[in-house]
């Protein structure tokens, strides 16, 4: 993937030292097409998908033009989901953290405004938010972005798909005098061109083929004789493969969860994501399944959006995607990151032209199997090797990763191996420990102090 070295751009001293520190020494596609371009503050249109580095290509392009010393909000980041704005916003901390005194600001729906907008009071440079939060912001005049001068859309396909086209043009609305677009998408509908057409300026077209490569991603479709078979498909071909991590995709929010509370009857670690999951379930959702703490992740396609976690190593299709291109989408969540990937498909004989037009789209024969031997459902089933603990404080209380590690593994504690993934939030943290040391994580939280305080704290179920 490499396409030459940041070291060839002009880029700050600063900025240049702190990607050597991270280890970034090549571009992939993106980065190489885009950046130049960017660099030289021209509007860019961008079609990329997740993993392909484009995160770090437009935050670097937003870092080279931002002035520290002016305290106002200069750059502006609009993502889908708010899962994606956090990831967007942390990558943008990670490359300048060579820059003093740099504020980045993460606005999203789902989340009190009250502390959002104390926080905007004491200035920002730049924002990353999702549309329809910006908009209310906007709105109630807590956000000015009279001196943005470089405006992101990310995965601006996504944005139009969960209907924020009317908050994006009243966001453009906002901003005044001359400014610098960059718009990325991993598709390109018509929607995407006439808006597009609206609010840039001579762009810059650039078109990077997917980062998955084919070969690390192994597909088979299974044949079901009747709908009723769908389950039994199911956990036969999780039985066979035992899979570390899976995603497995329902059209409808309803198949999502009943799949999910199935699954969950029959003894698998499973979540479900959908659409009617209020924030603070999806949130638990995702980071049980980031952890390990779910093996199964049982999602529809609008609310996986967002969704980057690279070690997935299989993905399901319980419904077969009703577009060609959605399907792509799906199986590119597994197989990435140099690991190979395995993407499951079921479909019935009445599904069975959708999948005629999918080799015919994918332009490959397609492996046709027959199910697995039923045998396999008399197999004990794999279960998750961590759990996660809930604890009632996050970062408005102050605290840190290691505050956690530390009452973990402290005195007479468990050990620093048997802990996995922290992460937190406003108001609660998230900790993945071995299920085999539980009950003497919860011990040790619910017993000890965290930042010299008391906090409550529970096992996600």
């Amino acid at each position: 993937m490499s396409q030459g070295a940041f070291s060839s751009l002009k880029l700050k001293p600063e900025l240049l030292e702190n990607l050597t520190s991270l280890g970034y020494t090549a571009m992939t596609a993106i980065q190489a097409q885009s950046l130049p371009p960017i660099l030289n503050n021209q509007d860019v249109i961008a079609q990329g998908k997740t993993g392909s580095g484009k995160t770090a290509a437009f935050s670097l392009g937003l870092l080279e033009r931002l002035n520290v010393k002016r305290f106002r909000v200069q750059a502006l980041v609009l993502c889908p989901t708010r899962e994606l704005a956090d990831q967007v916003a942390n990558e943008i901390r990670k490359l300048a953290r060579t820059i003093h005194n740099i504020k980045v600001l993460t606005l999203c729906g789902g989340m009190p405004i009250g502390p959002q907008i104390g926080s905007l009071e004491h200035g920002a440079h730049i924002v990353v938010g999702t549309p329809g939060r910006i908009e209310e912001h906007l709105r109630k005049a807590t956000l000015n972005l009279e001196d943005v001068n470089t405006f992101v859309l990310d995965e601006a396909d996504r944005m139009l798909d969960m209907g924020f086209q009317p908050a994006v043009d009243a966001i453009v609305d906002y901003m005044e005098g001359e400014r610098q677009t960059l718009l990325f998408s991993a598709t390109f509908p018509k929607q995407i061109e006439s808006m597009a057409k609206r609010i840039l300026v001579n762009p810059v077209r650039i078109k990077v083929e997917s980062t998955h490569d084919d070969a690390s991603i192994r597909q088979i479709f299974y044949r079901l004789e009747s709908d009723e078979q769908r389950m039994t498909a199911l956990r036969l071909i999780l039985q066979q493969h035992e899979p570390e991590s899976a995603v497995v995709f329902c059209n409808t929010k309803a198949d999502t969860q009943s799949v999910a509370d199935e699954l969950n009857a029959y003894g698998y670690s499973v979540a479900a994501l959908h659409g009617d999951l209020e924030q603070k379930h999806r949130d638990q959702t995702l980071v049980r399944f980031a952890n390990k703490s779910a093996v199964v992740l049982v999602a529809t396609d609008v609310a996986a959006r967002g969704l980057d976690i690279d070690d997935v190593s299989m993905v399901l299709n319980y419904d077969i995607a009703r577009e060609t291109e959605v399907h792509v989408h799906r199986i590119g969540r597994t197989g990435r990151a140099g690991s190979t990937g395995l993407a499951c498909t079921l479909f019935s004989e009445k599904e069975a032209h959708r999948v005629e037009r999918l080799a015919h789209f994918l332009d490959q024969e397609l492996i046709i199997k027959a199910l697995p031997s039923l045998s396999l459902l008399d197999q004990p089933i794999k279960t998750s090797v961590m759990a996660t603990l809930q604890i009632d404080g996050g970062k408005k209380q102050k605290i840190r990763p290691g505050d956690i590690l530390g009452a973990l593994t402290g005195e007479q504690g468990i050990d620093g191996k048997q802990v996995g993934k922290i992460q937190i939030f406003d108001q609660r943290a998230y900790v993945a420990v071995h299920r085999s040391v539980v009950k003497a994580a919860l011990k040790k939280i619910s017993e000890g102090k965290l930042k010299g305080r008391s906090f409550k704290v529970r096992q996600l179920r």
